[in-house]
């Protein structure tokens, strides 16, 4: 569109700079701060229908084609008058399900977040998607149909996205995380909100779970290769990263913990609401401006990134839940039809800052691990995975990464290291023959025993002040899971009807 630069990483950091959008930091990255919006909104996210999507969702904010028109021109006036950066990109690291994008950002640092995330495409193709990024314009709900002066539509059957009043970047890269829930699996391909890395000997592993659960911290293994930490489509062929970078949260980033995080975040990397000192070195435990910092970063800039973002069919999967009660344990193995109702709850605690309004760890459930990006009925994509599951009988395992026994407040979480001891237990296969006890009410089966981890990890209940105590807080938990799941079922009837 008019105005709009076509511009390589070290200009757009120049272009940033002069702007006055943020500041270079001692380690090379570009640090900038979101301002009122320190998370995604997800209230503020509209869909609009077409004859190509049509789709039978409780979940969805649907905004007329009349609305989504009048908006989409007030956003290309503004971008006219304050410029624009273009980046022409492509989705899917797999040759035949790459998808061309193009974005046109307000803000040059939206731009250089994009270029760390997405692969480079040609100018030349026809995008597919195009996403216009107005951060500084406002909608008038009344005017425009939206609910507040926040806006993402999302309009599928005509390829565009227009995202404005926030300045959010993380709403740039889901946004089309959400049109390829639509998009691969129209053609037959599971998208999924989960890490992935591979051994040596092409040993593939997902990481399911929340932000904040510990997808990218775990997959960012110095063992193993990174396919990616965030975003991936599962093929007839194998698994593939959608993305060429990451997103991760920073908060109390350190060298020693995650070595392999923490030395990607050099040039080319975006900074989210990191403070710094007095000589522009990074503070990541500086958590004044919201709890979800932010570090986006190429793919190229992790040291054990595997060389191509794709392999094969995983040997396990992991859900990841950071759970606030303390009633889950460590560990549990997941049958085929567990692992399909865990799917389906998405359980764990929505963490400070992830959204707008979450302050303090909470209880939630998002379907698939990922409800805000799904366009269809979750039972959908659950139902793709739990076909692949047992296709390739690929063993399936919850990992508690919250508090453990006795719950936040009474306890610390769950230590890393342990957590990391547990994952290599489980792509190696030795927790697939240890005894289990079962739990039906949240359908468990939990190790007794495995040599050499804490046995207090496997009881949660000794954790508590009481039997008493324990007691209620499981079945606080799984009267939860209950209702949860009774919800999707009448929602799929009531679904199934209309159709």
């Amino acid at each position: 569109m008019e105005n709009s630069k076509c511009l390589q990483p070290a200009e757009l950091v120049e272009e940033a700079i002069v702007r006055r959008e943020g500041v270079l930091l001692a380690n090379g990255a570009f640090c900038a701060e979101t301002g009122q919006f320190t998370g995604r909104s997800p209230k503020d996210k509209y869909f609009v229908r077409s004859a190509s999507f049509d789709v039978q969702s409780e979940q969805h904010q649907w905004l007329s084609e009349a609305s989504f028109q009048h908006l989409f021109e007030k956003v290309k006036n503004h971008l006219r008058k304050t410029g624009s950066f273009q980046f022409d990109a492509v989705v899917n690291q797999h040759p035949e399900y790459a998808v061309p994008i193009r974005f046109y950002t307000e803000f040059a640092w939206h731009n250089l977040f994009v270029q760390s995330l997405f692969q480079t495409g040609n100018s030349a193709d026809t995008p597919k998607y195009t996403v216009y990024g107005a951060p500084t314009l406002k909608a008038l709900p009344e005017e425009d149909g939206t609910r507040t002066s926040t806006f993402i539509v999302l309009n599928p059957g005509r390829g565009i996205i227009l995202i404005g009043g926030t300045e959010y970047a993380g709403e740039l890269k889901k946004s089309i995380f959400t049109l390829m829930h639509h998009d691969l699996a129209r053609r037959g391909v599971l998208p999924m909100h989960c890490s992935a890395s591979v051994g040596e000997g092409g040993d593939v592993a997902l990481f399911f779970g929340l932000s904040g659960t510990g997808k990218t911290t775990l997959s960012a293994d110095p063992a193993r290769f990174l396919i990616g930490d965030d975003e991936h489509g599962w093929a007839p062929e194998g698994v593939f990263n959608m993305e060429n970078g990451c997103y991760a949260k920073c908060i109390h980033l350190s060298e020693e913990r995650e070595p392999d995080i923490y030395r990607a975040i050099r040039f080319g990397a975006v900074l989210e609401n990191v403070g710094y000192d007095s000589r522009r070195n990074p503070q990541y435990d500086d958590d004044s401006k919201t709890e979800n910092t932010r570090a986006a970063y190429p793919l190229k800039n992790v040291a054990n990134a595997a060389a191509v973002s794709r392999g094969g069919h995983p040997k396990a999967i992991v859900f990841l839940s950071a759970d606030a009660t303390g009633v889950l344990p460590a560990v549990a193995r997941l049958r085929p039809e567990d692992a399909h109702r865990h799917y389906m709850l998405g359980y764990t605690s929505k963490l400070a800052g992830t959204e707008r309004g979450v302050t303090a760890p909470e209880p939630t459930f998002s379907a698939c691990f990922g409800a805000p990006f799904l366009t269809d009925r979750p039972s959908v994509y659950a139902d793709m995975l739990m076909q692949r599951v047992r296709q390739y009988n690929v063993p399936v395992y919850l990992l508690n990464t919250g508090w453990v026994g006795g719950g936040i407040g009474r306890v610390g979480r769950m230590p890393l290291a342990w957590t990391r001891t547990l994952v290599e237990k489980i792509i190696r296969g030795e927790l697939e023959g240890v005894p289990t006890r079962r739990d039906e009410a949240l359908f468990l089966d939990i190790p007794t025993d495995i040599p050499g981890f804490p046995e207090e990890y496997l009881y949660p209940e000794r954790g508590f002040p009481s039997p008493e105590d324990y007691e209620a807080s499981r079945d606080a938990l799984a009267k939860s899971f209950s209702e949860e799941l009774q919800a999707h079922a009448v929602a799929d009837k009531v679904l199934y009807l209309r159709a």
